[in-house]
């Protein structure tokens, strides 16, 4: 699954091919791969001293030994010079060490199965957040006419139902150009008028099986876009008056306003991209396939609530 990047054209058709403000510059997956292999590279590197350590304390310890003999006498024996694995003492402790090594290397790999800088970006300096103390924000910035977005939007509306009750989650739409802020209007109308949750699938389908972009031809044409969303909700039972009062609202303006905020403060430039607790930012390509990705943002939210 790609990230969708932007169309630096206003038409929505344009738009379509392409979902991200401009090449984000996020590694590829064979990029990620091999950078992985050369973090497990590096920890295996780091591993090799204590082991070498080790050894070379071993090979440091006395060169004879004295036994006991059942009668009481004493016997002085020569324990071998060489480090190699003629020398069993030098050979127990190399492979007591190396075990122990391997194991906590195991159990490393285990407890963190993502990388800072592969999996997810680490935000410096961290950004606030708008949510009660106690609270981990989780921020989804989308586009509804990203097929991308669509795609991921139902194990998103699967995570939502079995997710911490600690992670506040919401969803920011982004307002690159006049197509997407014709779609994010509708969207904080909707939510203002507390229509969202019955609507916010409904806009996916009509965009992305019933090939209705929602947003006129011509993207500046305001009222005529105003005119297509009107007839859609009408759809749904929202009255055409209640509608409109929202859709030129105070509110919404705001939530509009405090959106670009978001997308400015984040330098968002593709989606779906993700954002935790104002620290990190990843996204379905950084973690490896959609549901990676929200096993990581469930990881990192528990990570950020225990602090």
């Amino acid at each position: 699954m790609r990230l969708c990047r932007v169309a630096l054209c206003a038409g929505l058709t344009l738009a379509l091919m392409s979902c991200g403000k401009q090449s984000s510059g996020t590694l590829a997956p064979a990029a990620r791969q091999t950078g992985s292999s050369a973090t497990a590279a590096n920890t295996a590197a780091r591993a090799a001293p204590p082991q070498q350590k080790a050894v070379e304390q071993a090979s440091d310890l006395p060169s004879k030994i004295t036994r006991i003999n059942e009668d009481g006498s004493e016997t002085v024996e020569d324990v071998p010079s060489d480090t190699g694995a003629h020398n069993p003492l030098l050979a127990a402790v190399a492979s007591t060490v190396a075990a122990s090594t391997a194991a906590a290397a195991a159990a490393t790999t285990a407890a963190t199965p993502w990388q800072d800088g592969v999996n997810y970006m680490r935000l410096v300096p961290a950004q606030p957040t708008d949510v009660p103390a106690g609270q981990v924000e989780v921020l989804e910035f989308f586009w509804y006419a990203c097929p991308h977005c669509y795609a991921l939007d139902p194990q998103v509306e699967a995570w939502k139902k079995t997710k911490p009750a600690y992670i506040s989650f919401s969803r920011v739409h982004v307002l690159w150009s006049e197509s997407h802020r014709s779609l994010a209007r509708l969207y904080y109308t909707l939510d203002s008028m507390g229509k969202l949750e019955q609507l916010h699938g409904e806009i996916f389908k009509e965009i992305h099986l019933r090939n209705d972009p929602l947003v006129a031809a011509d993207a500046s044409n305001t009222a005529e876009t105003e005119r297509i969303q009107t007839a859609f909700v009408a759809k749904f039972g929202i009255p055409a008056d209640d509608f409109a009062k929202a859709y030129h609202s105070i509110a919404v303006d705001a939530a509009m306003q405090h959106a670009d905020e978001l997308v400015q403060r984040y330098r968002i430039d593709a989606v779906p991209t993700f954002v935790v607790n104002g620290k990190y930012v990843t996204d379905v390509q950084r973690a490896d396939g959609p549901e990676r990705l929200l096993s990581l943002v469930g990881d990192l939210a528990a990570q950020e609530h225990r602090r």
